[in-house]
Order: C-alpha cells, then structure tokens, then sequence
C-alpha cells in the first residue's frame, strides 16, 4: 500500500524533477531517456560523468509502481546516492559488504514493507539466499545496471560478477524493464551490454561524450613535482584530484604538497581501510581541498566542485581518463584536465598490464583476451598524448561519435602555436630502417640507428652495417620520435602487442616512399607552443565565478560559509546541501520569498524546507532586502 501511495505523492515527471530535484529544466537526453522507461522499454543509455544518469533511473522509479533495484560495483556511490536521496526527501537503501548481516535483513525487510522505492545493490549480492529471497517476493518495476560497461570483455573494467544480473533477471517470475547505464562505451562494449543483458527491443541513446566545460591539455614535462607544486599553488581555492599510476607516487607527491603548505591528503589500497575512509571524507566534506590518489579512488564520487585534474602519470586507457577527468566540473562550471606525460609512463603501463593479478575468476584464455585488450588501449593512450590534433576530438572520435569538429578550441594543442614540418624524407629513412632490419626491432633501435649512434647494443644486433644507418645523424632524436609517433597514429607503421613493440611497414606507407603523399608534422621544437597555451588558457578560463561582480563573489563566499556550517551540524558532504552553481545561481537571482528561491536551479521543496529559510535570510542579511545586478552579463 506504501509503494502506491508514493507513485501517487509523485504525480508526473516533471513536478517530481522540480520537487524531489530541484530542477526546472531536464539536462540533454534526461527526458527522452525517462520517456523511454516510463513507456516500459529497455533501455541502453550512454552518457558522459556529469551529465545526470542518476536521473534518468531515480526519476522513473519514483513513478513507477514497484521497487527499483539498481546494480553497482561502487559502494561510494551507493553511499553518496542513497544520502543525496535521503536529503531530498526520498527513502532508498543500499546492501553491500559494507553493511552487517543484520543491516542486511533489516534493510530487505524494510524494502519488503515498502518503504523504499530504490534499492542499490553490489553484484557480488545478487545470488545470495537471502537477496533473492527477498526479489523473489516483491514487484521489481525496474533493474537498473549502472557501469554496464563492466559486463564486457571488450571494456576496461570487466567483472565477472556482472554476469549474474542476467541470469538474476532471467529467474524472475515478472520480468521488469532493464536499464543499463555507462559514460564510456565503444561500439564493441555497447553490443556486448545488449546481447548478455538480453535487452529486448532497447531504446539506445547515446547523449555525446562531449564535456563542453572541461579543457584538456598534454605536458610532456621534465620535471612533473615542479609542475604540480606550481599549479596547485595557483589553484589554492579550488578543490582538485591529482592522480598517480602508484602508490609510492602517491606518497610523495601528496609529501610534497604537505611540505609546502597545500591541505592535501592521500587515498591509495595500502592505507588501512579507517585510514583511507578518513582521508576520503576529508576531501568529499572539502576539509582538504586536494587529494592524491591512485586509480581506486573516485568511482561513484560524486562531489561537484572539483576544479581540476590532474595526472602524475599517463592512464592505461581513454576510457579511464575520460572517467577519471570527467570528475572534474561535474557542475558545469569550467573545469582543466591536464596530463603530465613522459615516456617511462609507457614502460610503467607496460609492466602494470604484463604483472596483473591471476585473478581465479578468469580463464588462462580469458586471461589472454584481457592482456591484448589492454595493450589495444594503452597504445591509443600513447596517440592520445602524441597527437598534435585536437585532442577532445581525438578521444570523442575513439568513442565512435560521428560529425567531431576538428578543433574544439578548449585543450592544448588547439590553443598551441604549432608549425607544419615536411617530415616525408625523415618517414622514408624510417620505412627503409625498418625494412632494413626485418621487423625485428622497435622504435629505439630504429631511431639509434637513423642517428647513427655508436653503442655496444646497436653494434651487438649489427644495425651500425646497414644502408640507412647515419642516414639522419643531424636530426634530434625528439623530432625522429615525434615523426614515429605520427607514422604509427596515420597507419604508416604498426607495432607489434607485447613489450618489446617491435616495428613493421605498413602497406599505407608504400605512398610515402613513392613520393604520392607528403607527411606534414605539427612541430614547435623547443615546445614553445604550449607555453603559449597555458597562459593564454588560463586567462582565458579564469574561475567558474567570473560571472560575478565583486559584491557577488562576496556574498558568494557568504553562502559557502553557511553551507560549510550546515554540512557539519547535517554531517553529510557541502555539495549534497547545495552545488556551487546552485550557489552562483543564488547571487544572480537574489531571491527574497519562498518561491524566489524554489527558482533557482537545484532548490527543490524538500531542500527548501530544510535548509531554504537560512540562505534566504543571508541573502537578505547581505543585500538590506535591495535587488541589485551582482553578476555580469
């Protein structure tokens, strides 16, 4: 009886988006998504980090008769939501091994009674006795898979346990609406969700990976604690995430910060659990505003006013760095991402892929598989921060989005003042090395035999007696790496999927040695170029309240204050009282009354009456009750 006095308290979509979420307005794809379970369809969504997934399944849910179970692998999120839910006036619960044997029943007869319309629930749960005692005796509207991309073999984060929702579902004596929802998904990892969840007739949509707010830039820097110490150093108020490929990394970085004044902490798995449970909420409650960390921290955080992003160290995939740059902004609000390459970060990848764990739940075959994918995507990661093109459309083309503008604008390399080097005869003495040696080497030898170099490992393998050895003794060996790098990213070349990379022609380049094609590098020798770029960026960029005028700001850092003051007496995280653009929004629209501030983007009824009444007394406070303009046009 519960559960249909709740679909009733939530008449239609869009009251329930304004009262439970405080949103007047629906985010691109949220509706059509929505529509789509509402009409009792199966549905595959692709959506980019930030842009409101958790909608387009908590909505529907709350109209639909019947309890929703959502599976995740992430126990921060389900934290995060359940708490973000709570505050908004929704009853949901979560069971995972965070929670006791007795938390657990509790929690599923709770769910039994009808008191909770959304279930959040690992994986690992879903064939346990008392689970399916439990779904076997409610009315399931809905299943819910979020990272779905984790049940593909193809995707960068395959976990067996996923396999169990389909079998879950399949055992059902009703079989509910299915969703899944993911914000990285090739085509090869969209076909596998569809067909081993068994979608039927599924709507797809694919939102765009596009993160318009977020600017992305490449360093190939020389001396990374140098640049990170100066970056955070001029990023004081901004909360940011520094990630590191280890934990020793880690360490010393977050040393470092400490050392020089930055409230920085750590989160990596060689932390005791309070230790790292600590650290985690030290940031999320913005107690410390940079946290470094390795690749385990950040899933399902989702805290919104983080500023930055940066990587110590190159990721093993797009898909990890999307995600875990996708962090950044999740506001809206302008956000940099900005990667700190060197080539030891491949050799360092490299070994991390060659000495993975022997996970038991895996087949030597299936083993095999995972190691090539790996690789696979490692090496687009190197393109990735090789290529002098753009790089947003470099990696929205990797995700097989159609119709990518060239230029974005908004990362390094379109910002940076390149100029086109004619490298075809550097290409032809490299297609002739490489032919010359049979395919035997990679790039290293190559490139030290076109320099002729005379060391004992060239001499050993006897390339110091070929043709082409010597044959660009003049060139820097940055510019004979850069121009192997471009060969490989246009298919002139490809290197073999182990360790060693060895080298061979393609037939693409029979073109260039015939004079037909001419292979222009973007070259700006002493990186000048992208000095360029971060100056003119960053005064460009500026900080998400540059809208704002000076008596804005001030009332701006008014609000924050009395966020801060709420979210510890509530003991629940700032962004879950209210966003720092709901925030701005504030200062723009000066609400007076109730319904002024049911106005204002992410205010809804139940946040209103919890927390409404003393930001609108600040407001008032600060302004003596007189509207004037505090933002800019």
């Amino acid at each position: 009886m519960k559960q249909a006095s709740q679909a009733q308290e939530y008449a239609n979509k869009q009251e329930t988006l304004k009262k439970v979420f405080g949103y007047d307005t629906f985010r691109e794809g949220q509706e059509e998504i929505i529509d789509g379970i509402l009409s009792g369809r199966d549905l595959l969504a692709i959506m980019p980090t930030g842009a409101g997934k958790s909608v387009c399944y908590q909505l529907p849910a709350l109209l639909m008769q019947g309890i929703t179970v959502v599976v995740s692998p992430l126990i921060s999120l389900m934290v995060d939501q359940v708490k973000a839910l709570n505050e908004a006036g929704v009853h949901a619960a979560y069971i995972n091994s965070a929670l006791t044997e007795q938390q657990v029943s509790k929690a599923l007869y709770n769910a039994m009674c009808g008191r909770y319309k959304i279930v959040y629930v690992a994986p690992e749960r879903l064939e346990t006795d008392r689970f399916l005692e439990f779904i076997m005796n409610v009315d399931v509207a809905m299943i819910t898979v979020d990272e779905a991309h984790c049940i593909s073999q193809w995707g960068q984060d395959f976990r067996p346990s996923y396999l169990k929702i389909a079998r879950l579902i399949e055992r059902l004596p009703k079989r509910p609406v299915v969703s899944a929802f993911t914000a990285t998904a090739t085509e090869m990892v969209k076909e596998d969700i569809m067909c081993i969840l068994g979608l039927e007739d599924p709507k797809v949509l694919v939102t765009g990976f596009d993160r318009a707010n977020l600017y992305f830039e490449v360093r190939h820097s020389k001396d990374k604690d140098a640049e990170v110490m100066a970056y955070v150093s001029s990023h004081k108020d901004e909360s940011g995430i520094i990630y590191c490929a280890t934990r020793k990394n880690v360490d010393k970085v977050c040393r470092m910060l400490q050392d020089n004044g930055i409230a920085a902490t750590r989160y990596h798995a060689g932390l005791e659990n309070e230790e790292r449970k600590n650290n985690q909420e030290d940031f999320i409650y913005d107690r410390m505003p940079v946290i470094v960390a390795t690749n385990a921290f950040g899933m399902g955080i989702d805290k919104s006013n983080v500023r930055y992003v940066l990587h110590y160290n190159m990721p093993q995939c797009i898909e990890n760095y999307y995600q875990e740059a996708g962090r950044a902004g999740r506001d809206g609000a302008p956000a940099e991402c900005i990667l700190l390459y060197s080539p030891q970060d491949v050799l360092l990848n490299e070994f991390l892929v060659e000495n993975k764990g022997q996970n038991t739940e895996f087949t030597e075959e299936e083993r095999a598989l995972i190691r090539e994918n790996d690789m696979r995507r490692l090496k687009a990661m190197r393109f990735y921060c090789a290529t002098k093109d753009c790089l947003r459309s470099y990696m929205l083309s990797y995700f097989g989005e159609r119709g990518v503008k060239a230029r974005c604008e908004n990362c390094g390399n379109c910002g940076a003042d390149y100029e086109e080097k004619d490298v075809t005869l550097i290409c032809k003495d490299i297609i002739c090395a490489v032919q010359e040696c049979r395919g035997r080497y990679g790039a290293n030898v190559i490139i030290g035999t076109l320099r002729g170099e005379n060391n004992a490992k060239l001499r050993t393998y006897g390339v110091n007696r070929l043709e082409h050895y010597g044959a660009q003794r003049g060139a820097s060996e940055i510019l004979l790496k850069n121009t192997l790098e471009e060969m490989l990213i246009k298919g002139y070349l490809s290197e073999s999927s182990d360790i060693y990379r060895v080298l061979r022609v393609m037939p693409a380049a029979q073109d260039v040695s015939d004079g037909k094609v001419k292979v222009l590098l973007k070259w700006n020798g002493q990186q000048d170029g992208t000095k360029k770029a971060r100056a003119s960026v960053s005064a460009a960029k500026g900080k998400q309240q540059t809208m704002l005028t000076g008596k804005g700001m001030a009332l701006f850092d008014r609000l924050r204050k009395l966020r801060m003051e709420i979210a510890r007496e509530e003991k629940i995280p700032p962004y879950i009282v209210f966003s720092d653009s709901t925030l701005v929004d504030m200062c723009i629209r000066l609400p007076f009354t109730k319904s002024e501030m049911l106005s204002v983007n992410g205010v809804g009824e139940n946040k209103y009456a919890r927390y409404g009444v003393r930001f609108l007394q600040c407001i008032l406070d600060y302004t003596d009750a007189k509207k004037e303009k505090y933002y800019f046009d």
